[in-house]
This record gives structure tokens, sequence and C-alpha cells, in this order.
């Protein structure tokens, strides 16, 4: 791969292009760059650090490069990874799009920010990312996807602190902000004319000028921001990209970056995953959430996501090269993530909600400033750049990172949560084991798409325990050995002290966190046929309307 550059005209404002090479060795022309004229940097106080939140949606951790996947193309990633730290061991604890943007907002785990499952983000909680940073001065600004939920009386997204928006949460009927402008921009037209769904599995090239893609709406967004805001203080942004969240429906030259004979195959297990191999629907097909499909099928959905990977890297490579500009690298902290993964059909899964790797397992890279941070801000970092971290982080500590590069520390506030700032680690060197970080990390989801699909798990990135809920059946997954679970060892003699170790870790969080006897009893974990949404610790003062994903006439899987 390689970048040069040239100029077009967009909407009467000169671009430059972004121009790669295809497998033929053939120049493709890309989407609109920063403007042809760099912009003046911009000048801050000497003590502000900035923090940029990049995000992607659905996006698992393996479809990178630098991640050693040798067909991902995401230069951009990469380089980010190259120039700070790549955290190989990073996880959504709550793997689908609310509950985990929850974590993301407050720095609290599953049981303390109240989301259990797919519900709805409360309206307020008492200690959230924008909020408090604005306290201190930051200018806060959120770009593409929240899915905060949406105010039809005043016509925006519940902001949560954010001092602007401007959003799109591919929601059907929500009428956001790219929704309004695509229908100003195409009176008539349909942004979905691409005839893909938000749960397909199925991917094809987008079907409209690419000037209209949320991804590159998004992006654009992201540069004038980044390009107009003249105020000296620190900000706070968030840019998260709604795709390679389905549908999977990338621009055509990006798709044939992409040979679909060469998409890696999807990850079957000895025979622990054989029972969802029939097809079952969470909507109407083509929603399906698990089932096999024909390879042929499935390499042009592989190849599809891959691209809308490829696309969203593209605009990070825009959004960095915007700040390198404007001079903000120096004093910018940057954090990559995604708010959970993608099965791909992997153990005859699809999208997310699932304890598996390709689901709760996400991409998790740290940039720091060039300049370094002070010790009042987290600093110094005193590891290499380029370095990999095989510490389990989480999405809630995003929040407890971002605040003490800001020079206002959580826990030196008094604020609790139950994340922790990831500086510890860039601090700490070689020698961190003398960091205080947490050996595993607790995930769960409610019923999703399926009563049977209800489940706890804990992991350490090297060991993963599962227990679900429904059938009071476990797993156990080598992860160092097997990581992409092929084999089940929760029923082999050779792994039994491992396992009970495992269970009583959970049977613990559960009985210090309170969540009685439905939960755990005499130090045993109960079946739970029924789900819960909500923890008792969900604000009181929004109204739980919502109900679990489920459908009963799927209840028939059969368990071991």
């Amino acid at each position: 791969m390689r970048r040069s550059s040239l100029t077009l005209l967009v909407s009467g404002v000169t671009f430059a292009t972004l121009v790669l090479m295809n497998a033929n060795g053939n120049e493709v022309c890309g989407a609109d760059l920063p403007p042809a004229v760099a912009p003046e940097p911009l000048t801050q106080a000497a003590t502000a650090t900035n923090v940029i939140l990049l995000m992607a949606d659905q996006m698992r951790f393996d479809v990178m490069g630098v991640a050693g996947n040798p067909v991902a193309i995401t230069p951009n990633l990469d380089r980010l990874a190259k120039e700070g730290a790549l955290f190989t061991k990073a996880y959504s604890s709550t793997p689908t799009c609310t509950p985990a943007r929850a974590a993301i907002l407050t720095g609290l785990k599953p049981w303390n920010h109240g989301m259990l499952g797919y519900g709805a983000i409360a309206h307020q909680y008492p200690l959230e990312i924008a909020t408090y940073l604005s306290s201190f001065g930051y200018a806060t600004h959120s770009i593409g996807k929240d899915h905060f939920g949406w105010n039809k009386t005043l016509h925006g997204g519940v902001p949560h602190g954010y001092q602007g928006t401007m959003l799109y949460d591919g929601i059907p009927g929500e009428d956001d902000n790219y929704d309004q402008w695509f229908s100003q921009e195409m009176p008539g037209g349909n942004p979905m004319a691409t005839g893909l769904t938000f749960n397909d599995y199925r991917g094809r090239p987008y079907a409209l000028q690419e000037f209209y893609h949320p991804t590159a709406w998004v992006g654009r967004h992201a540069l004038t921001w980044l390009d107009e805001d003249k105020n000296t203080d620190p900000f706070y942004l968030k840019v998260s990209f709604h795709r390679p969240h389905s549908p999977y429906d990338p621009p055509e030259r990006v798709m044939d970056l992409y040979n679909p004979e060469k998409m890696p195959r999807a990850w079957r297990g000895d025979s622990w995953d054989d029972r969802f191999a029939i097809k079952f629907n969470s909507t109407p097909d083509p929603g399906i959430w698990a089932g096999n499909i024909t390879w042929d099928e499935l390499k042009i959905s592989r190849q599809a996501y891959y691209a809308s990977v490829t696309y969203v890297d593209e605009w990070i490579g825009m959004v960095y090269d915007m700040l390198e500009m404007r001079g903000l690298l120096k004093n910018t902290l940057i954090i990559f993530t995604a708010d959970h993964g993608d099965m791909l059909g992997d153990h005859y899964h699809y999208r997310k909600g699932y304890p598996y790797e390709g689901s709760a397992h996400v991409p998790f890279i740290v940039r720091w400033p060039d300049n370094g941070l002070p010790p009042e801000q987290g600093g110094p970092v005193a590891v290499d750049r380029g370095m990999t971290s095989e510490k389990v982080v989480e999405l809630r500590d995003i929040f407890p990172t971002f605040a003490e590069a800001s020079g206002h520390s959580l826990s030196a506030a008094g604020k609790k949560v139950d994340g922790a700032s990831v500086l510890a680690l860039l601090r700490a060197g070689a020698d961190t084991g003398k960091v205080a970080w947490r050996e595993w990390i607790d995930m769960e989801h409610d019923i999703c798409y399926n009563v049977t699909n209800h489940w706890n798990s804990l992991t350490d990135g090297k060991m993963k325990y599962i227990f679900n809920a429904y059938s009071a059946t476990e797993q156990l997954f080598d992860l160092t050995a097997d990581p992409q679970e092929y084999h089940d060892i929760s029923l082999s003699p050779d792994y039994a002290h491992e396992l009970a170790a495992w269970r009583n870790r959970l049977v613990d969080q559960f009985t210090a966190e309170g969540r009685g006897v439905l939960w755990v009893q005499d130090g045993k974990l109960m079946q739970r046929v029924k789900g819960q949404l909500y923890s008792p610790n969900y604000p009181k003062h929004d109204v739980i309307a919502n109900a679990s994903m489920t459908d009963s006439a799927d209840a028939s899987i059969a368990f071991p």
C-alpha cells in the first residue's frame, strides 16, 4: 500500500484524495481527504492534553494487520499501534451496542451501571465522562454513533454531557443528523438503496456515490470540527463510526481490494458448536443469529466486512493527517477501540452478544502525545512506541484513562469507578508486575436473540470460563493454546481443578455484588431461565420498559 494525493472539487471545496494501490497494482481513487492547503497549527496552553476516542462499531479484534492478520488492509490503525501501544487482551464486558457504550460513558462494570444486556441507556448517570471533563474546561463533542437515544421533542440526541453532537446512530425511524442531511441532499432518495438491513449477514458494494456513505459523512464532520475549532481550550472528541456494523456495504473500489477466495475461513469447533448449525432467526431472514450458510455466501460477507473496516481505516488516516497538520499530535492522547466484535460465522454465530472471541474481544490501541505526558497527567510513559501488552483491559478503562491524562484523576478526585487508567501500565514500562492491575475481567449478557443465549463469563485473556444461565452448563477454553476456541475443555478431567477455580471466582463475584439467590445459592451458580435486563443500580429515574430480545420459538436448541 502507498499513498499519494491529487485534488478534486467536492461540493465547492477542494480536497486531497486518497489513492490506494489495489492487488493488481492499479490506482483506485479514494474518498475526500483534508483540504489540500494545510490548516494552520492550533496553539494551545503548554499543559493542555486533548483526548480523542476513535471507535468502530462491531469491529472484532483480529481484523487489523497489526493484529497479525495478513489479509486485513488497515495501514492507519497499524500506524497508530506502531506509534503507541496495542492491548491484545481487550474485551467488551457486555458485547452489544448500548451496554458497551454505557461502560465507556460511566467507567463501570455491567452490574454497577445497571445494563446487563441490550436495553436503553439511562438518560443520566451520576458520573459521566463528557460531563466530568467539561467541568475542567474541556470542550466536548461527539460525532457519529452514540446510541444514547433520540429526543423527538427537542429533535436531538440525548447529550450525556457532550456540548455538541453530530449523530448517525443507524436506527430506522430515528431521523438523526445524518438522516436529515441525506433527506436534504437527496430528496426522496433511499439511504438504504444497497438493499441490505442493519442485521444482515450479506454484503455488497454501496449503491450510491461514496459521498453519501455514513462512514464518509462521519469522517467529514470530524475533519471539519478539527479544522474549524479555533478554541485554545483542551478538547475531548469522540468520533464513532457506525461501520463495519451491518449493512456490510463498503464502496466498490474498497471491496475490490479484497479477493473473496482469500478470505479467512470461519472457525468451527470440534463438536461443541454443532447445535448452532441450524438457522435461527432473530429477525426475518437474512437476520440470522446462528446457522450454517454456504462458503459462497460467507466469503462475500467477509469480503464486504473486511472492506468496511478498511474504509473506516481510511478515514481514521485522514483524521490523523488533520491532527498532524494542526500540530495536535504533540499534545493529544488517542484511543481506538470498538463497542464489540462480530462473529462473522465463527462457530455458526453472527453479529454480537456472545462470550466468544469474535464477539467479545475488541481492538484497543493507545497513542500517547508526541511530547509525552507529565507526572501530573499520568506520565511519564516508560515504554517504547510499538509495544504490545497482554494485560486484560476493558471499555470501562477509557474514562479513567482520559481523566488521568487531563490532569484530573478520578481516584484523586474521590470518584469511584470500576475501570482503571491504562496509563499506569505505560508508566510501569517492563515492570508491570508492580502495577495493581486486575487478573481477569467479568463479562455477561442477558437474553439476546434467543432465550438460550444468556450467559456470564470470566477471562484473563489466557483462559475463558462461561456459564450458560439458561441450561446451567459450563464451557472452558484455553485461549493460549486454542485462541479460536475450537475445543471446549470443561469436561476434561485434566482441567477439573481449573474449571472449579473459575467457577468459584464467579460465585465470589455474584456474592460480593449482592446479586441474591436467583444468581447464587449455597455457593452454587443458579440456573436462570428468565432474564434480568437491568440491575438494581440502573438509574431509578429511568422507566425500565425494554424487554430482552427473546424468541421463545428458538428455545429448543439442544445442550449437552
